[in-house]
């Protein structure tokens, strides 16, 4: 049998290590899958420059494929799954510190955290005053809720969205808000059971796992269950000796042996995150997942704009307003008095594209009047915060009785991509033409999440209508071949996205300018980094 190799301060298990670890069969082995000695080692990566990532082709198609979001590829159908990355370790191992340094050293878009504590069950009355005074075994494979678990991270890899409770660890209950996440390119599983279910197993493209040394752990546990979770020394080392470290004996480090990877010292193991970055980074190329943004925007210059764009005519009279906004020595209450005068145009230029049927009414004068009349159910304006809601005013202005609707998404400044933190729609809006509202779209990721919530509330795609002030072409055309029957309408569309994506020659933060707040310290258009993914 020949040896693993050796690469420095990790171990990689293949068949070598499941061979001479079969003896060591743990109470796991009922969890387990059959382990065999027949697979072939896993080939090593190449190395590959985080400075110098593979670019896109120069061809249509692969370009679209790598630009849009993971869900469609370029037929309009769901693409490959996301890859799964499972990451499991004893209770303060560090796996969620390497989970985010993988996520920053990836360095692509559309990656997704999910913690396995979220995932803790309800406990019952007599479970709940147990745990209350620490007699109660968080880690035991029954304290998790497996099915909800492998029911969610399926629906991630197939990129739809799901509904991840939030746990708390001070009162040892779910709390009554969920978090929604959507799918993505790359899915980070982490938690201490992550290898302890057959069917979770399954579902894991690599699984990694972190291995620290247990004075370390503890001490870590007692530091952090002390000053986050409230609880004092004493009822941490009960904790610790009945029931966590025990746990770790019987249920956790027999997982280790089948991973594909073995990292030790956790998060100060850097060149075991740097091969882990690497295979990620050879796997996302296989599936066309990687975005590489200088070539997409380069690429985006090369083709016509879409038909599902309509621009306002740039008039003298919407050139000058736009010359006002622009001009960074404009006054706030110029900025706001031109900005709401193109809104009232832009709202009322929409408008234009919604269903309308021949109808017939009588004037005073007793004659008929061949008119048209509007053919749909109800318009609904769905704001994307802050900005979006700026937009609400002029709405209201031209669409009697209007519903109006929210949805806040922020960018996560560990990963870089948009979240949604915040969602209040109407009841019953799949019969509804939609008015989405943002005020700038540059890369157009905040957009096309806000689209796919809407898609989610069974809206359908060709009664959304993406209303901006100003866009950028690669918004532009990332949203249209996202979405081919959303319709988007703009005032103006400029050429460019800086290196922070930001629109050129651009608008600024037109939330700062328009509510006459600061800027944040980097001096970053807050809409549009809302909108980089």
């Amino acid at each position: 049998m020949s040896s693993p190799p050796a690469y420095p301060g990790i171990r990689i298990s293949g068949c070598w290590a499941l061979g001479t670890e079969s003896s060591n069969a743990g109470p796991l082995d009922r969890l387990l899958p059959p382990v065999g000695t027949g697979r072939s080692p896993r080939k090593r990566t190449t190395s590959q420059c985080k400075s110098e990532p593979p670019l896109l082709r120069t061809s249509k198609r692969t370009i679209y494929t790598a630009g849009r979001p993971p869900w469609y590829n370029e037929h309009g159908t769901q693409s490959k799954e996301a890859f799964a990355i499972g990451l499991g370790g004893g209770s303060a191992s560090g796996k969620t510190t390497v989970a985010r340094m993988i996520i920053e050293a990836l360095d692509v878009p559309w990656v997704v955290l999910l913690s396995m504590d979220s995932f803790y069950k309800v406990l019952t009355q007599q479970q709940q005053e147990q745990a209350a005074h620490n007699n109660f075994n968080f880690d035991h494979p029954d304290a998790f809720d497996f099915d909800l678990i492998i029911s969610t991270l399926k629906k991630l890899k197939q990129g739809r969205s799901v509904q991840v409770p939030i746990y708390d660890f001070t009162t040892h209950s779910r709390k009554k808000d969920w978090k929604t996440l959507y799918g993505a390119n790359v899915i980070i599983f982490e938690g201490i059971m992550a290898f302890a279910d057959k069917t979770l197993l399954e579902l894991l493209d690599m699984k990694i796992f972190v291995d620290t040394d247990s004075d370390i752990r503890l001490v870590r546990r007692l530091r952090r269950d002390i000053g986050e979770r409230g609880r004092d020394i004493e009822g941490v080392i009960k904790q610790y000796n009945k029931f966590v470290k025990p746990a770790f004996d019987q249920y956790i480090q027999p997982t280790m042996r089948l991973a594909d990877i073995v990292v030790p010292r956790g998060s100060g193991n850097t060149v075991a995150i740097d091969l882990i970055v690497q295979h990620v980074h050879s796997q996302l190329e296989e599936r066309k997942l990687r975005w590489d943004m200088a070539a997409l925007a380069s690429a985006h210059q090369c083709h016509p704009l879409p038909r599902t764009l309509s621009v306002l005519k740039s008039t003298p009279q919407v050139r000058g307003m736009h010359t006002i906004i622009r001009d960074k020595e404009t006054s706030r209450d110029e900025f706001i008095f031109y900005s709401k005068r193109l809104m009232r145009l832009l709202i009322e230029h929409a408008l234009s594209f919604l269903p309308f049927q021949d109808c017939v009414v009588q004037t005073p004068q007793g004659q008929n009047y061949a008119g048209k009349c509007y053919a749909g159910k109800q318009i609904t304006g769905v704001s994307i915060l802050r900005a979006g809601e700026t937009m609400e005013p002029a709405l209201r202005a031209v669409c009697k009785d209007v519903r109006i609707g929210t949805i806040l998404i922020q960018t996560n400044q560990l990963t870089g991509e948009p979240e949604l933190h915040y969602l209040r729609l109407p009841k019953d809006i799949s019969d509804d033409h939609v008015i989405l509202m943002d005020c700038t779209v540059s890369t157009g990721a905040a957009a096309m999440m806000a689209v796919r919530v809407l898609l989610d509330h069974d809206v359908p795609e060709a009664k959304i209508f993406l209303l901006s002030l100003l866009m950028a072409e690669m918004g532009v055309h990332s949203v249209a071949y996202a979405f081919p029957r959303v319709r988007i309408i703009t005032t103006a569309v400029d050429k460019r996205v800086n290196d922070l994506f930001r629109i050129i020659p651009g608008i600024g933060n037109f939330g700062d300018r328009y509510f006459g707040t600061d800027a944040v310290p980097d001096g970053s258009d807050e809409e549009e980094v809302a909108s980089t993914g």
